[in-house]
């Protein structure tokens, strides 16, 4: 089971103007640090340490005695009338792993307990406690320390007491006490209260009427309080989570349960105001063989449901809202694992309402999934039901997404010593949607009317198989590779109302048919005093793929994929099953690589290549084999007539250890333009700093993936992307982001934030602000701007307040890890 986070548990918060009479204890001054076993960082000092020292318990001064024993050493000694002993000078007692310093000690004649003077230092494994007077048991491990100042050193929280008692059963009891994880001479944090007891055994501890001090002010009262002690997970309340913006107040107070090692949960009860109650629940668990998640929410009654709906949504005020996800995944044996996922939200705006995440980012669909995997020597075997919830709302009836209901997938190979080879490739789907429209697909949609395409409107099922034969020379100086595929598509369909002329049973077979093969010359390079070899491989690939008639095909999962590199090398000019793109081109292309003759690693790779077509594309998602897009100035049509692929170049230069550049450029040698670039710099330092520098290009019409004409771009996208991290020192970290439209000149993203990371605090600190497109690419004059500001306060060895930020501040600037916060 993954740890939770260490969080204070709170029982009963109250503001600190609350605090009574009784709350008002007052622990004695804390000792100077050379008291505590405290040793400051010298040459030795760990990498990236954020405390300036660290807690060391010295060797103890007596060799252990005999079980159930006393040793002692003192300067001088003295014996009393009625058999009491006493011990001056430098004494030295020690039972078990119990050490007693002090400089008297009274020993009464019955021997069963010792009386010590201060100023007296008691030692328990990994524990020392300082005090006045101090009374320890010789029959049991109960002792008392009066005016006591506690250091616990694996754990690094010291403390101070008016009196603290060690019970009998290991625990320890402290009045008018206080607890912190900050370094001697810091007090920028403490808690404080009247009756606390450790439990070091069990990992947490427990205080009555405490609260807590910031730079010795109070900020929190609570009338009992449970905190951890170390990493183990604790059941209590957590730190509440508390907004405030435009829309109102957002409070939530989290419950953990640590309900069994492998088990554990959350519940988190929120009050929106305006809105009303929502409670909120999460379960996880960790068995030997399966592990999974429940989580969900729900709302009864949400009083601004339709006032802040979108139009065309059915919400209204007075709904009830919810969502669930529930995650599952396990194996029966070594070759054979199963996943479950479920996914479900009351409506489409859920999250848009409500939010899951740091910074609001989208959670645009839930997942459904059933799935089972064999994986044998040669057979590959899956089963599956596959859907997912879109959340829009409202939601377009040709964007609800088709079910898999079931997949089926058999694959194979088998090879054999000459180089020959043979593939088995085959998928069995039923695809299923509950849309609406009349028998034209025509359907109401906000203020207007909308058509679901033909192609997008029934039901069925596929086949697909791809059996495949190739035989692959391959040796230092080269290879070859011819492939024959045989590509089978055939359905069973079901158009309901929809007066349709197409076929239910469509199908055909095509074959494809590639040769790939390139050649691989080396020599030996000195750069800089530093061997290297380096390579020069040029390549040919042939692919013909027939035109066969698919007009009566269906879209269940397809969309035509952008040029690129692999593109070049790929006789498939789709994805998904439903489409199979003709084609009859030769790509050649040249890539030179440096190596670095030590060890191998690749410092560059430089690639060009280019397609020469000898027969245009008729295949699009209409699937019609004897024409061309209609519209001779479109991108779509010149895609499919040109005789040459537009010129591609890539680049993956590591420059040093430190930086390294990817670069990618689409250039249309017939038109003399670029029709998709990017190119990106990094720096990633050994001290954790990082530099990202992207640049997009990219021509209007070129994503042939957009299909939806709300969400295609009207114009040529240019945008410049900007991201860095800094670790200013082991404690200070900044961060930042900007993300710009120069097409539109605008600003998309801007975020800065800083973590301060200390000994015993850490804070993390997100300013905010984006541009939402709301899925209409096509012109800008619908976006919105959100911007937020979030922050997170950690008290190490209490827990923290506000969100968690530490997922978003990693992942906002790629290559950049942050320090844990929670960690001491």
């Amino acid at each position: 089971m993954a740890k939770r986070p260490s969080r204070t548990a709170l029982a009963g918060l109250v503001t600190s103007s609350l605090i009574s009479a009784p709350v008002l204890a007052a622990p004695p001054e804390p000792l100077p640090a050379d008291q505590l076993d405290w040793q400051p960082w010298g040459d030795d000092r760990p990498a990236g340490a954020v405390c300036r020292g660290r807690y060391v318990m010295p060797d103890y001064r007596l060799a252990p005695p005999p079980e159930g024993q006393v040793s002692s050493e003192a300067d001088s000694g003295e014996y009393g009338a009625e058999g009491g002993t006493r011990l001056s000078g430098e004494v030295v007692l020690r039972r078990g792993d119990t050490q007693l310093e002090a400089p008297r000690v009274n020993l009464p004649s019955a021997r069963d307990r010792v009386l010590a003077e201060g100023p007296v230092a008691l030692r328990d494994r990994n524990l020392l406690v300082r005090g006045d007077a101090a009374e320890f048991s010789l029959e049991n491990d109960a002792a008392s320390i009066d005016s006591a100042h506690y250091v616990a050193h694996e754990q690094r929280v010291r403390g101070d007491a008016v009196r603290l008692a060690r019970l009998e059963d290991g625990r320890y009891r402290l009045r008018e006490a206080s607890f912190t994880s900050c370094e001697p001479g810091s007090e920028l944090w403490r808690l404080v209260g009247n009756d606390i007891l450790l439990d070091r055994q069990e990992g947490y501890g427990t205080a009555k009427h405490a609260r807590l001090e910031v730079g010795h002010v109070p900020v929190f009262y609570w009338p009992w309080v449970r905190f951890p002690l170390d990493d183990r997970r604790q059941t209590g309340f957590l730190w509440p989570v508390i907004s405030a913006s435009g829309d109102g107040f957002d409070y939530a107070q989290p419950f953990y349960w640590n309900i069994a090692p492998d088990q554990d949960a959350t519940l988190t009860p929120r009050w929106i105001s305006d809105r009303g109650w929502l409670l909120g629940g999460e379960y996880r668990y960790l068995f030997p063989s399966d592990a999974g998640t429940l989580e969900g929410a729900y709302m009864a009654d949400d009083q601004r449901a339709g006032e802040e709906a979108s139009d065309g949504s059915a919400l209204e005020d007075g709904d009830d809202r919810w969502y669930l996800d529930f995650r599952h995944a396990g194996r029966f044996d070594a070759r054979t694992d199963y996943q479950l996922r479920y996914g479900a939200a009351s409506d489409g705006a859920y999250f848009d309402d409500f939010g899951r995440d740091f910074a609001e980012r989208d959670t645009d669909h839930l997942s459904r999934l059933a799935r089972l995997d064999y994986r044998g020597d040669v057979w590959r075997l899956q089963a599956k039901a596959q859907g997912y919830q879109k959340l829009d709302d409202p939601l377009k009836e040709e964007d609800k997404p088709f079910y898999r209901l079931p997949s089926l997938d058999a694959r194979a190979r088998w090879s054999q010593n000459s180089g020959f080879y043979q593939e088995w490739n085959s998928n069995l789907t039923y695809f299923w949607r509950d849309i609406e429209g009349d028998e034209n697909g025509i359907y109401d949609f906000k203020d207007g009317q909308r058509t679901t395409p033909v192609r997008e409107a029934a039901n069925g099922a596929r086949l697909r198989l791809t059996p495949a034969a190739g035989w692959r020379f391959d040796d230092s100086w080269g290879y070859l590779e011819p492939r024959f595929e045989l590509a089978h598509l055939s359905y069973d369909l079901d158009y309901g109302d929809r007066e349709t002329e197409r076929g239910t049973t469509p199908s055909l077979t095509v074959p494809v048919a590639s040769v790939d093969g390139g050649l691989v010359f080396e020599r030996d390079l000195s750069i800089g005093g530093d061997a290297y070899r380096q390579t020069l491989e040029p390549r040919l690939n042939y692919a013909y793929v027939p035109a066969r008639d698919q007009t009566e095909f269906p879209d269940f999962d397809t969309s035509e994929r952008n040029f690129s590199w692999q593109q070049l090398w790929s006789p498939d000019r789709f994805t998904g099953g439903d489409r199979v793109g003709d084609l009859n081109r030769l790509s050649y292309g040249v890539e030179s690589r440096l190596l670095e003759d030590a060890s191998g690693r690749e410092r560059l790779s430089l690639g060009l290549g280019q397609s020469f077509y000898f027969e245009d594309r008729h295949i699009d998602m209409a699937g019609n084999p004897d024409t061309l897009p209609a519209d001779r100035d479109s991108f779509d049509y010149y895609a499919a007539t040109r005789e040459r692929s537009p010129l591609v170049t890539r680049l993956d230069w590591r420059l040093s250890d430190a930086w390294r550049t990817r670069w990618e450029w689409l250039y249309d040698d017939h038109r003399s333009r670029t029709e998709q670039a990017s190119w990106d710099l990094q720096y990633r330092a050994e001290a954790g700093h990082v530099l990202n520098l992207g640049y997009r290009w990219e021509i209007e019409g070129f994503d042939l993936s957009e299909e939806d004409a709300e969400d295609v771009r009207g114009y040529n996208r240019e945008e410049v992307d900007v991201s860095g991290a800094w670790k200013v020192s082991p404690r200070v970290d900044l961060i930042g982001r900007v993300v710009y439209d120069h097409t539109n000149d605008r600003t998309l993203e801007q975020l800065a934030g800083v973590q301060w990371n200390d000994c015993c605090y850490g804070l993390q600190l997100v300013w905010r602000k984006w541009i939402d497109d709301e899925d209409t690419a096509n012109t800008i004059a619908d976006d919105t701007t959100d911007r937020g500001v979030f922050l997170r306060f950690v008290f190490k060895g209490l827990g923290g307040v506000g969100g968690k930020t530490a997922d978003y501040f990693d992942g906002t600037v790629p290559g950049y890890r942050g320090a844990a916060l929670e960690r001491r």
